[in-house]
């Protein structure tokens, strides 16, 4: 920095090394326990895109929706093609999107167990109402609500699980979280399958169920320990210590302890750390919180996901037909996300992205080929080109079940020093968040607009982060959460841009 000024970065050396423990039952049970805030997600998305294509749901709500779906010579691209349709759907993350940084001051000061809690009771609130709805306001209220526990979730349950993981596992174990995501969209997905034939009430069954993640969240919040790096940012030293012995399974843990002080000395000498967070020396962090959650969403996945019901009821599947392709698919992303878990660790973040990436990309531009090809406005696709296209998207499915959908979160929620981790966290739940609900909300228009070419669309943003995986982002496997600093400082592009500290400066 200019002037010979300079920022202390908190962690003075690397210590990762020294790091002593084994892995504890205890710490397993705690990030298991925790990671059931992943399944409210992705009870949400999976419950969302069976709930819309249900004709007693549609009556209720979106009568339009439902005279235009039984048209006899729809377009089929344009048949679900309705804005109040949407924001049903993406009214809940624009609520998550404000919650998240609403969150990050409350994780920071009462720690990461009190937004947890604060999540899972206020997606209870939103699935009661949701659950017994009576019109399109308390309908769209109870979103909102859902909104706020996602938001309170997702900004709070990957740092709780990226600091109580020992380094060597922290993948696998923060990768819970997307694993309970994936669970909740398979639940979600097999749950609608057997609700849409409870005619025409089953729809609220469907909403009114994800109350039971909800409440598992809440209550495990209530007794969950806090993480110790959350327990000594706020003055609790001893507690801190006591609770990194317990999970470490070992009384020597004087390097990792230190590192966390180190860290919360400086965190706890930064007053406004959304301010800080814009400092030079944050810069790559800051730009992964933006890129990392914003290219996951441009993978297209959250897309087939929300509308899999949708998607193939226009490529000419029947109501339940498409509702068990959509739980076929539910069922590849969660048993896909176990190949991550079981390898991040060993092969590093670098080569999943990469790698999974390049599957998306062949995946998408098949399927565009074969409804460019094969696919009409007016009619379907035939019964083997409609089994194909969905093999390929199950293979799309796959790849970004141990890839981006994991590592989308694990990443950003590892990469951050403890002074702006809460803030970090809270951008990139909200670039998550916004971007979901831009999708969301322009899917459905996408697809008539661009037909077939809404996959090629995909295929291109897929293209351009695999190359951003390649340049820019360093490999995080095995390094420390407090030592994440040095990395930049090593990396060929970044560190151009951050200060590099001697030993002397950062103790001063």
């Amino acid at each position: 920095m200019a002037g010979g000024s300079f920022a202390p970065r908190g962690v003075a050396k690397e210590r990762a090394e020294q790091y002593k423990g084994r892995v504890t039952a205890f710490v397993i049970i705690a990030c298991i326990v925790a990671a059931v805030g992943g399944s409210l997600f992705g009870y949400d998305i999976g419950i969302s895109g069976g709930v819309t294509s249900m004709d007693g749901f549609l009556v209720k709500f979106f009568p339009a929706v439902y005279r235009q779906k039984k048209h006899a010579h729809e377009n089929n691209y344009c048949k679900y093609n309705n804005q109040g349709l949407a924001a049903f759907t993406s009214s809940l993350y624009l609520a998550g999107l404000v919650s998240s940084i609403v969150a990050s001051p409350i994780t920071r000061k009462y720690g990461r167990r009190g937004s947890i809690i604060c999540g899972g009771l206020s997606f209870i609130i939103g699935a009661t109402l949701d659950a017994s709805a009576v019109n399109l306001a308390m309908l769209i209220f109870g979103r909102i609500m859902l909104g706020v526990g996602i938001g309170f979730g997702n900004q709070a349950v990957p740092l709780y699980l990226s600091e109580m993981a020992p380094t060597h596992l922290r993948g696998g174990l923060n990768m819970m979280f997307q694993l309970a995501t994936t669970l909740g969209i398979f639940t979600a997905n097999m749950i609608n399958y057997g609700t849409e034939k409870l005619r025409p009430w089953g729809w609220r069954l469907s909403l009114g169920l994800a109350a039971v993640p909800a409440i598992l969240m809440a209550i495990g919040g209530i007794f969950l320990p806090e993480t110790p790096n959350s327990l000594i940012e706020r003055g609790l030293k001893e507690k801190g210590q006591n609770v990194l012995e317990k999970i470490r399974g070992t009384s020597d843990v004087h390097a990792e302890l230190q590192d966390i002080i180190d860290a919360s000395d400086l965190a706890n000498s930064i007053k406004h750390p959304f301010r800080n967070i814009l400092e030079k020396r944050n810069r790559p962090q800051l730009v992964m919180a933006i890129f990392m959650p914003t290219f996951q969403i441009l993978t297209g996945i959250n897309s087939i996901l929300f509308y899999a019901p949708v998607l193939f009821q226009t490529m000419g599947f029947g109501g339940n037909a498409s509702l068990y392709s959509s739980a076929l698919t539910g069922a590849v992303l969660a048993s896909s996300t176990f190949i991550s878990i079981a390898t991040v660790d060993r092969l590093g973040r670098r080569a999943l992205l990469i790698s999974g990436g390049i599957q998306m990309v062949v995946c998408q531009v098949i399927v565009a080929i074969i409804l460019g090809l094969k696919f009409r406005s007016d009619e379907g696709l035939s019964n083997s080109f409609s089994i194909l296209v969905v093999v390929i998207i199950c293979l799309f499915v796959a790849a970004f079940g141990w890839s981006w959908g994991p590592l989308g979160w694990t990443v950003p929620s590892e990469i951050f020093p403890l002074e702006t981790r809460s803030a970090g966290q809270s951008i990139t739940v909200a670039v998550n968040l916004f971007f979901t609900f831009v999708i969301g909300q322009s899917f459905l228009s996408l697809l008539c607009a661009f037909k077939f070419g809404i996959f090629l669309f995909f295929a291109g943003w897929i293209t351009i982060m695999t190359i951003f995986v390649y340049l820019f982002l360093p490999e995080t496997k095995g390094v420390p959460i407090e030592e994440m600093i040095f990395l930049w400082e090593k990396h060929w592009f970044w560190k151009k841009i951050v200060p590099i500290y001697s030993e002397a400066e950062t103790e001063l």
